[in-house]
């Protein structure tokens, strides 16, 4: 397939692996355009290797970008400054790491955060939200919680699908609270045999976290080998950190 298509309701998403952008004028990475989405179409695009990406006032927009950027679990930093904190974690009965306690929470205010490559805006939108929450529900959207003194002060959400982990946002109000997230979900990946994250694009934080950008091919290799396992149970909490000790 080479040219972008507006999907329909009923319409599938064209396969990433055989698509090509004839358009130069086109975004790259950009394969279909659609009016809605729905949880269905979302659990569709993620088990092709697909993600949503807009504004407010857009059209849904379907990407699959080129390279890919992901993060090998075996290759997250763990800075001296984090692993400190790692250990004042696990030892403080004041510190915890909840998973889904507050999903709806974690999203929106995954949605506040400002960063400059999206020029001030969000693509969290209600209608993400909203159907995100439905994929919380349904047990394939997950948040990664960071509380200290029962208070909410970082965290991240993403999608499981099998052994494949994407991941959406984080946001943080106080100092390596996302990361201890992150450092969590790397952990608990490791344990249950999820080697890669999806980070979908290239981003300066996410390369100091560990990241790195690999070619579409080696993403969709990887995705059809692991996508249709049996996914693991969603069941665990900040003791996964001793992993990193």
């Amino acid at each position: 397939m080479t040219d972008l298509v507006w999907l329909s309701e009923d319409d599938p998403l064209p396969l990433p692996r055989f698509f090509h952008q004839d358009d130069l004028s086109l975004p790259s990475g950009l394969i279909a355009l659609s009016n809605e989405m729905s949880p269905q179409r979302l659990v569709e695009a993620y088990r092709l290797g697909i993600f949503p990406w807009y504004s407010e006032s857009e059209p849904v927009m379907w990407w699959c970008t080129s390279p890919r950027m992901v993060l090998q679990v075996a290759d997250f930093k763990v800075s001296r400054s984090l692993l400190k904190k790692i250990k004042q974690v696990l030892t403080d009965d004041s510190w915890e790491i909840r998973i889904d306690s507050s999903f709806n929470q974690v999203i929106r205010l995954c949605a506040q955060v400002t960063r400059s490559y999206q020029g001030g805006g969000t693509w969290i939108t209600d209608e993400i939200i909203e159907h995100y929450s439905t994929l919380n529900q349904w047990s394939i959207a997950h948040s990664v919680e960071t509380w200290h003194n029962n208070r909410l002060i970082g965290g991240l959400y993403g999608i499981n699908l099998g052994k494949m982990m994407f991941g959406e946002s984080m946001f943080t109000l106080e100092p390596d609270a996302s990361k201890l997230a992150l450092a969590a979900l790397c952990a608990w990946c490791a344990q249950v045999d999820i080697s890669m994250i999806d980070c979908q694009q290239e981003t300066s934080h996410l390369a100091s976290l560990g990241g790195a950008p690999i070619s579409k091919t080696s993403f969709l290799d990887n995705l059809e080998q692991r996508v249709d396992l049996p996914s693991p149970q969603w069941a665990w909490n900040k003791t996964v950190l001793e992993h990193w000790l």
